[in-house]
Protein backbone atom coordinates (compact mmCIF):
# COMPACT_ATOMS: atom_id res chain seq x y z
CA UNK A 1 0.00 0.00 0.00
CA UNK A 2 1.27 3.48 -0.87
CA UNK A 3 2.12 5.45 2.26
CA UNK A 4 1.93 9.21 1.62
CA UNK A 5 3.35 11.57 4.22
CA UNK A 6 0.97 12.65 7.01
CA UNK A 7 1.66 15.96 8.76
CA UNK A 8 0.54 16.04 12.39
CA UNK A 9 -0.05 19.44 14.00
CA UNK A 10 0.42 19.74 17.77
CA UNK A 11 0.31 23.12 19.54
CA UNK A 12 1.79 23.04 23.04
CA UNK A 13 1.72 25.30 26.07
CA UNK A 14 2.96 24.23 29.51
CA UNK A 15 2.33 20.60 28.59
CA UNK A 16 5.23 18.96 30.43
CA UNK A 17 2.91 16.54 32.22
CA UNK A 18 1.50 15.03 29.01
CA UNK A 19 3.63 15.88 25.96
CA UNK A 20 5.97 12.87 26.12
CA UNK A 21 3.05 10.42 26.22
CA UNK A 22 1.36 12.28 23.37
CA UNK A 23 4.49 12.04 21.22
CA UNK A 24 4.91 8.37 22.10
CA UNK A 25 1.37 7.67 20.90
CA UNK A 26 2.44 9.05 17.51
CA UNK A 27 5.68 7.07 17.51
CA UNK A 28 3.66 3.92 18.25
CA UNK A 29 1.61 4.31 15.06
CA UNK A 30 1.58 1.31 12.75
CA UNK A 31 1.66 3.88 9.94
CA UNK A 32 5.23 5.19 9.95
CA UNK A 33 5.38 7.89 7.27
CA UNK A 34 4.53 10.96 9.31
CA UNK A 35 6.01 14.23 10.49
CA UNK A 36 5.04 15.70 13.86
CA UNK A 37 5.11 19.49 13.87
CA UNK A 38 4.99 20.91 17.39
CA UNK A 39 4.61 24.66 17.82
CA UNK A 40 5.24 25.71 21.40
CA UNK A 41 3.30 28.81 22.44
CA UNK A 42 5.95 30.24 24.80
CA UNK A 43 5.79 27.60 27.55
CA UNK A 44 7.33 28.44 30.94
CA UNK A 45 7.73 24.81 32.07
CA UNK A 46 9.83 21.90 30.78
CA UNK A 47 7.76 21.30 27.62
CA UNK A 48 10.42 22.56 25.20
CA UNK A 49 13.17 20.58 26.93
CA UNK A 50 11.16 17.35 26.73
CA UNK A 51 10.27 17.83 23.06
CA UNK A 52 13.83 18.81 22.17
CA UNK A 53 15.23 15.62 23.68
CA UNK A 54 12.68 13.45 21.89
CA UNK A 55 13.27 15.25 18.58
CA UNK A 56 17.00 14.53 18.80
CA UNK A 57 16.15 10.82 18.79
CA UNK A 58 13.50 10.98 16.04
CA UNK A 59 13.98 13.29 13.06
CA UNK A 60 10.29 13.06 12.19
CA UNK A 61 9.61 15.40 15.13
CA UNK A 62 10.02 19.14 14.49
CA UNK A 63 9.81 21.85 17.15
CA UNK A 64 9.07 25.52 16.50
CA UNK A 65 8.86 28.08 19.29
CA UNK A 66 6.80 31.27 19.55
CA UNK A 67 8.47 34.22 21.25
CA UNK A 68 5.15 35.36 22.68
CA UNK A 69 2.03 33.53 23.84
CA UNK A 70 -0.27 34.11 20.86
CA UNK A 71 -2.88 31.38 21.31
CA UNK A 72 -3.62 27.95 19.91
CA UNK A 73 -5.04 29.25 16.63
CA UNK A 74 -1.86 31.06 15.63
CA UNK A 75 0.27 28.11 16.79
CA UNK A 76 -1.76 25.73 14.61
CA UNK A 77 -1.60 28.10 11.65
CA UNK A 78 2.17 28.38 12.02
CA UNK A 79 2.31 24.58 11.89
CA UNK A 80 0.14 24.49 8.76
CA UNK A 81 2.71 26.60 6.91
CA UNK A 82 5.42 24.06 7.84
CA UNK A 83 3.51 20.97 6.72
CA UNK A 84 4.87 18.93 3.82
CA UNK A 85 2.43 16.03 3.89
CA UNK A 86 -0.35 15.03 1.53
CA UNK A 87 -2.57 14.79 4.61
CA UNK A 88 -2.86 17.13 7.59
CA UNK A 89 -4.08 15.82 10.95
CA UNK A 90 -4.34 17.26 14.44
CA UNK A 91 -3.39 16.12 17.93
CA UNK A 92 -3.36 18.36 20.99
CA UNK A 93 -0.49 18.09 23.46
CA UNK A 94 -2.49 16.25 26.12
CA UNK A 95 -4.43 13.80 23.93
CA UNK A 96 -3.45 10.36 22.63
CA UNK A 97 -3.87 8.24 19.53
CA UNK A 98 -4.50 4.52 19.38
CA UNK A 99 -1.74 2.72 17.50
CA UNK A 100 -3.73 2.05 14.29
CA UNK A 101 -5.26 5.52 14.05
CA UNK A 102 -3.37 6.76 11.00
CA UNK A 103 -3.31 3.41 9.22
CA UNK A 104 -7.08 2.98 9.57
CA UNK A 105 -7.80 6.54 8.44
CA UNK A 106 -5.52 6.54 5.40
CA UNK A 107 -6.98 3.22 4.29
CA UNK A 108 -10.52 4.56 4.82
CA UNK A 109 -9.80 7.71 2.80
CA UNK A 110 -8.31 5.73 -0.09
CA UNK A 111 -10.90 2.95 -0.12
CA UNK A 112 -13.82 5.39 -0.15
CA UNK A 113 -12.11 8.07 -2.27
CA UNK A 114 -12.67 10.72 0.41
CA UNK A 115 -10.77 13.98 1.04
CA UNK A 116 -11.66 14.18 4.75
CA UNK A 117 -12.59 11.93 7.62
CA UNK A 118 -12.60 11.69 11.39
CA UNK A 119 -13.44 9.05 13.99
CA UNK A 120 -15.01 8.37 17.35
CA UNK A 121 -12.88 8.78 20.47
CA UNK A 122 -12.76 7.62 24.09
CA UNK A 123 -12.59 9.94 27.10
CA UNK A 124 -9.91 9.69 29.78
CA UNK A 125 -9.27 11.73 32.90
CA UNK A 126 -6.24 13.82 33.75
CA UNK A 127 -4.37 10.75 35.00
CA UNK A 128 -5.08 8.84 31.80
CA UNK A 129 -7.71 6.51 33.26
CA UNK A 130 -10.75 5.59 31.21
CA UNK A 131 -13.98 7.47 31.92
CA UNK A 132 -15.82 4.56 30.28
CA UNK A 133 -17.41 6.52 27.50
CA UNK A 134 -16.96 6.89 23.76
CA UNK A 135 -18.08 9.97 21.84
CA UNK A 136 -19.60 9.01 18.50
CA UNK A 137 -20.86 11.13 15.60
CA UNK A 138 -23.49 11.00 12.83
CA UNK A 139 -22.52 8.46 10.15
CA UNK A 140 -23.12 11.01 7.39
CA UNK A 141 -22.35 14.35 8.97
CA UNK A 142 -23.94 17.24 7.09
CA UNK A 143 -22.98 20.89 7.09
CA UNK A 144 -26.29 21.71 8.76
CA UNK A 145 -25.60 19.28 11.62
CA UNK A 146 -22.10 20.68 12.07
CA UNK A 147 -23.51 24.22 11.97
CA UNK A 148 -25.25 23.64 15.31
CA UNK A 149 -22.69 21.37 16.98
CA UNK A 150 -19.05 20.40 16.53
CA UNK A 151 -19.27 16.62 16.15
CA UNK A 152 -15.66 16.33 14.93
CA UNK A 153 -13.14 15.63 17.67
CA UNK A 154 -10.09 17.73 16.79
CA UNK A 155 -7.75 14.87 17.68
CA UNK A 156 -9.38 12.70 15.00
CA UNK A 157 -9.74 14.98 11.96
CA UNK A 158 -7.57 14.49 8.86
CA UNK A 159 -7.85 16.12 5.42
CA UNK A 160 -6.27 15.82 1.98
CA UNK A 161 -4.09 18.81 1.08
CA UNK A 162 -4.22 17.93 -2.63
CA UNK A 163 -8.00 18.39 -2.52
CA UNK A 164 -8.41 21.38 -0.19
CA UNK A 165 -5.01 23.03 -0.21
CA UNK A 166 -3.61 24.15 3.13
CA UNK A 167 -6.54 25.60 5.04
CA UNK A 168 -5.66 28.60 7.21
CA UNK A 169 -6.60 28.35 10.88
CA UNK A 170 -8.41 31.25 12.56
CA UNK A 171 -6.31 33.30 14.99
CA UNK A 172 -9.06 33.46 17.62
CA UNK A 173 -8.12 31.52 20.75
CA UNK A 174 -11.05 29.08 20.86
CA UNK A 175 -13.18 27.06 18.44
CA UNK A 176 -10.74 27.28 15.51
CA UNK A 177 -11.19 23.56 14.93
CA UNK A 178 -14.96 23.93 14.53
CA UNK A 179 -14.45 26.69 11.96
CA UNK A 180 -11.95 24.50 10.10
CA UNK A 181 -14.44 21.61 9.84
CA UNK A 182 -17.18 24.04 8.77
CA UNK A 183 -14.90 25.30 5.99
CA UNK A 184 -14.33 21.71 4.86
CA UNK A 185 -18.00 20.68 5.07
CA UNK A 186 -19.08 23.78 3.19
CA UNK A 187 -17.13 22.42 0.24
CA UNK A 188 -17.89 18.68 0.43
CA UNK A 189 -21.40 18.95 2.02
CA UNK A 190 -21.18 15.71 4.04
CA UNK A 191 -18.43 13.79 5.85
CA UNK A 192 -18.14 10.17 6.92
CA UNK A 193 -16.45 9.17 10.16
CA UNK A 194 -14.73 5.85 10.69
CA UNK A 195 -17.31 4.26 13.03
CA UNK A 196 -14.81 3.25 15.69
CA UNK A 197 -12.79 4.93 18.41
CA UNK A 198 -9.23 5.70 17.36
CA UNK A 199 -8.10 8.18 20.01
CA UNK A 200 -8.23 9.22 23.65
CA UNK A 201 -9.46 12.70 24.58
CA UNK A 202 -8.17 13.89 27.95
CA UNK A 203 -10.63 15.81 30.11
CA UNK A 204 -8.69 18.16 32.36
CA UNK A 205 -10.06 19.06 35.80
CA UNK A 206 -9.18 22.75 35.51
CA UNK A 207 -11.05 23.07 32.21
CA UNK A 208 -14.44 21.58 33.12
CA UNK A 209 -16.27 24.24 35.12
CA UNK A 210 -14.24 27.41 34.64
CA UNK A 211 -14.74 27.61 30.90
CA UNK A 212 -18.42 26.89 30.31
CA UNK A 213 -19.40 30.57 30.14
CA UNK A 214 -16.31 31.37 28.08
CA UNK A 215 -17.14 28.56 25.65
CA UNK A 216 -20.61 30.02 25.14
CA UNK A 217 -18.97 33.36 24.33
CA UNK A 218 -16.60 31.72 21.89
CA UNK A 219 -19.42 29.76 20.23
CA UNK A 220 -21.39 32.99 19.87
CA UNK A 221 -18.30 34.58 18.28
CA UNK A 222 -18.28 31.83 15.64
CA UNK A 223 -21.75 32.85 14.51
CA UNK A 224 -20.92 36.55 14.65
CA UNK A 225 -17.40 36.48 13.19
CA UNK A 226 -17.04 33.35 11.06
CA UNK A 227 -20.58 33.30 9.66
CA UNK A 228 -20.99 37.10 9.78
CA UNK A 229 -24.47 37.05 11.31
CA UNK A 230 -25.93 39.99 13.19
CA UNK A 231 -26.58 39.79 16.94
CA UNK A 232 -30.20 38.64 16.71
CA UNK A 233 -29.49 35.88 14.20
CA UNK A 234 -26.47 34.80 16.25
CA UNK A 235 -28.62 34.53 19.38
CA UNK A 236 -31.12 32.37 17.50
CA UNK A 237 -28.27 30.17 16.26
CA UNK A 238 -27.00 29.85 19.82
CA UNK A 239 -30.43 28.60 20.89
CA UNK A 240 -30.15 25.88 18.27
CA UNK A 241 -26.59 25.16 19.37
CA UNK A 242 -27.59 24.76 23.02
CA UNK A 243 -30.49 22.44 22.16
CA UNK A 244 -28.23 20.29 19.99
CA UNK A 245 -25.40 20.26 22.53
CA UNK A 246 -27.56 19.49 25.56
CA UNK A 247 -30.08 17.11 23.99
CA UNK A 248 -29.01 15.61 20.67
CA UNK A 249 -25.25 15.28 21.15
CA UNK A 250 -25.78 13.46 24.45
CA UNK A 251 -27.15 10.57 22.38
CA UNK A 252 -23.68 10.26 20.81
CA UNK A 253 -22.02 9.46 24.15
CA UNK A 254 -21.89 5.72 24.73
CA UNK A 255 -20.84 3.93 27.89
CA UNK A 256 -18.00 1.43 27.46
CA UNK A 257 -15.67 -0.76 29.44
CA UNK A 258 -12.23 0.23 28.24
CA UNK A 259 -8.71 0.98 29.35
CA UNK A 260 -5.58 2.24 27.66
Amino acid sequence: METPLVSIITPSFNSEKFIAETIQSVQNQTYKNWELIIVDDCSSDATVSIVTKMALLDNRIQLFQSKKNLGTGIARNTAVTKCKGKYISFLDADDLWKSQKLERQIDFLKTNNLPFTFSFYDCINEEGKSLNRTVEAPRNLSYRQLFFCNYVGNLTGIYDVDYFGKIAISSIRKRQDWMLWLTILKKIKTAQPIPESLAFYRIRENSISASKLDLLKHNFAVYRTFHGFNTIVSILCMAGFLFTQLIIKRLCIKKIKASI
